[in-house]
């Protein structure tokens, strides 16, 4: 099983992202579409070729096509969408908020999966990615979805976890 797999090849020092690996993802209460599109999505956003290797093949077990498909497609919008809009944030002249944006980003609109889905993704990826102004967006999408705080809260300490587990892993790999 993958989590048994990072688990194993994460170092004594992080005992406790093995603890939050089993917690976060084996124990999660989310419906496995949410719980795996997440967990690909976040996966990806890590840019950990370790965690990746680990955890697509079971997402891709898991999940329909279409929903293996939107979760790499939250992953690839939004690295493009957290630096683009996290720019805006930091800048300290807001008229660059006011400017079209001209990135294509269609994905979003029709991704091919429950909205709800896709937004948790993007928020997940968001929380990797440091986007202030993105996670407040799609928070609030999910918010006025009906989406309980417990939920968000789950995808924010999967993507917690899941960058944790990748960042050992690749400074392990370095230090190797």
């Amino acid at each position: 099983m993958a989590l048994d797999e990072l688990k194993a090849a994460l170092p004594e020092y992080a005992k406790d992202l093995k603890l939050n690996l089993g917690s976060v993802i084996g124990n999660s209460d989310l419906p496995q579409q949410q719980l795996w599109g997440t967990v690909l999505s976040c996966a990806m956003a890590t840019g950990s070729k370790a965690v990746l290797r680990e955890l697509e093949p079971q997402a891709k077990e898991l999940l329909s096509e279409q929903a293996y498909t939107a979760a790499k497609a939250a992953a690839a919008v939004m690295a493009m969408n957290n630096v683009y809009y996290r720019t805006l944030h930091l800048l300290s002249d807001k008229e660059y908020g006011t400017l079209r944006t001209g990135l294509r980003m269609n994905v979003i609109g029709n991704p091919g999966v429950e909205k709800v889905d896709f937004e948790l993704w993007s928020f997940a990826v968001s929380a990797i990615n440091g986007c202030g102004q993105c996670l407040d967006s799609h928070e609030q999408v999910l918010r006025k979805a009906g989406v309980e705080r417990e939920v968000i809260q789950a995808a924010a300490k999967i993507a917690a976890v899941v960058q944790a587990v990748a960042a050992v892993l690749d400074a392990e790999d370095a230090l190797a």
